[in-house]
């Protein structure tokens, strides 16, 4: 399976599955007296969305190269991320405005069975996380490592929710408002984890060398090359699922213009057909002397 087609599948795990969450974290929260449970089920809601927009970032980062996007459209992606994270940001803040009201506002206590459904969501939540995370790191994809903080949010959240609402049913009458200091609690987590999401986002924008590890990688395979002596500088940029080269390999001195011009090709095929996420690799021939 190509990594585009299991980025989307991942992607459509998550809408299939925060669209089941919403509508029962939202019933439970309205029959169970739970404005954490509410708070939770908005962000559910928010999180249909911002999964369709990392589906259509995915699609169209995709699509091939063409005369004018030589490079192809993979940096829709990490602009499809800056967005997913206006969705967290917008939903945390609603999260915590909605908490501060109901603080200040007298209602009655959570009904106990309200974290039997929780218990089940937090499983489930943490489940999705890593599922969609393992398929993020499959596809090296940024907007799919969004969607999966998604997931890891919403279970911190319902985490919060539970230890609130377990709070208020053990103290009684006057803790009513403990899971709505638990949703308060939650909204900065999610603030802090929406940063965590968007720093490597812009990082990727601004061509940041953030790829130590695949650098060596591509050295190591390029001296197993006949011909190639050493590697130079080594330029990465990903964008997208993939990762465009800038390499500058050592030959012999010695060699003529149409053998260095062969090596290069030969370095360049070897190259991406032992790291298949390489996109564009560009090779400079450098002489030994």
């Amino acid at each position: 399976m190509s990594i585009e087609k299991t980025a989307i599948r991942a992607t459509y795990f998550s809408i299939i599955g925060n669209t089941c969450m919403a509508i029962v974290k939202g019933l439970a929260g309205f029959f169970g007296n739970s404005y954490a449970l509410i708070a939770d089920a908005i962000e559910s809601t928010t999180d249909i969305f911002a999964s369709f927009l990392v589906l259509f970032g995915i699609k169209y980062s995709n699509r091939p190269a063409d005369e004018n996007h030589p490079y192809g459209h993979g940096r829709a992606e990490p602009l499809i991320t800056f967005l997913v994270v206006g969705f967290l940001i917008t939903s945390a803040t609603i999260i915590a405005y909605e908490s501060i009201i109901n603080i200040q506002t007298p209602h009655q206590l959570p009904k106990p069975w309200t974290l039997i459904v929780l218990g089940a969501i937090i499983i489930w939540k943490e489940y999705s996380y890593r599922v969609v995370m393992k398929k993020s790191l499959e596809t090296n994809s940024s907007s799919l490592k969004a969607d999966a903080w998604h997931h890891r949010s919403d279970a911190i959240t319902s985490v919060a929710a539970f230890i609130g609402i377990s709070i208020a049913l053990f103290l009684g009458d006057g803790y009513e408002a403990a899971d709505d200091w638990a949703a308060l609690f939650a909204s900065g987590f999610i603030l802090y984890n929406s940063y965590k999401i968007f720093r490597p986002a812009l990082g990727e924008i601004m061509d940041e060398n953030l790829h130590d590890d695949l650098i060596a990688q591509i050295r190591v395979v390029s001296l197993k090359v006949d011909g190639i002596l050493d590697t130079e500088k080594c330029f990465i940029r990903k964008a997208g699922m993939q990762y465009h080269v800038d390499l500058h390999a050592t030959v012999d001195s010695k060699i003529s213009v149409k053998e260095g011009h062969d090596l290069a090709h030969k370095l360049k095929d070897t190259l991406r057909e032992t790291i298949p996420e390489l996109g564009h690799v560009l090779i400079h021939v450098e002489p030994n002397e």
